[in-house]
């Protein structure tokens, strides 16, 4: 296997990995199983797997590649610093039906009776920052080095994705948090919280990624470009 068939085959793994977290508390809310259970299962699993594919691309010298991965992830935590500073006003003046990333804790640490605690409140921010860093992950990967725009599209498309997943309906708002107070808070919350979150995202990854390759060009190049 030439080197850019092995690049596009580490990419495409970390993609895979990286999209595992962030499915994993809107799967629960389906009830199928409690989110400890798929934490334990897959979340630290797949974090660990991202983390020791990162090192053997570094010990095999794909630094462009490894430069792209950090990127994403640091961009993805920076980002997720801005999306919270919108929901957490958002949720001080009455926009959101509970604080997620405490509920995200509670239900990682089964901790449901006794309610929040340090170590759940711990649990569930990490998770929520990890969630961040992971769809950092797969912007950078995925779109290389995008106009800024395109990050603000991807934040939009997240959060469409979370007001229609079952959480809201396990929260008893409906899709979109129609069944919330007047119908809009939720909305606009959720929506302004991932906006911002896109908007950072694709200035950080504009900045950073340098001459990075997008998965079509990675694909070109693992099959096209070394054709005969």
């Amino acid at each position: 296997m030439d080197q850019q068939k092995k690049k596009l085959l580490l990419v495409l793994i970390v993609l895979f990995l990286a999209g595992v977290a962030p499915n994993l508390f809107p799967i629960s809310q389906t009830g199928t199983e409690a989110l400890s259970s798929l934490a334990s299962k897959y979340l630290i699993p797949s974090a660990a797997i991202i983390f020791a594919t990162t090192v053997l691309i570094y010990f095999l010298k794909y630094n462009k590649l490894n430069h792209q991965i950090y990127n994403g992830m640091l961009a993805g935590l920076v980002a997720t610093v801005g999306l919270e500073i919108v929901r957490e006003v958002g949720f001080r003046v009455g926009g959101m039906p509970g604080d997620l990333p405490k509920l995200m804790g509670v239900l990682l640490l089964d901790r449901f009776a006794e309610g929040p605690g340090f170590w759940s409140n711990v649990a569930g921010w990490t998770y929520h920052f990890w969630n961040g860093a992971c769809f950092g992950i797969i912007f950078s990967l995925v779109f290389g080095r995008p106009k800024i725009w395109v990050g603000i599209v991807y934040g939009f498309f997240i959060g469409i994705g979370f007001m229609i997943s079952p959480v809201t309906r396990t929260l008893g708002i409906g899709a979109f948090g129609f069944q919330f107070k007047d119908g809009y808070q939720f909305i606009t919350t959720v929506t302004l919280a991932h906006l911002a979150f896109g908007a950072i995202l694709g200035i950080i990854i504009y900045r950073m990624n340098k001459e990075k390759p997008n998965i079509l060009k990675r694909l070109k190049d693992a099959f096209v470009s070394n054709q005969p």
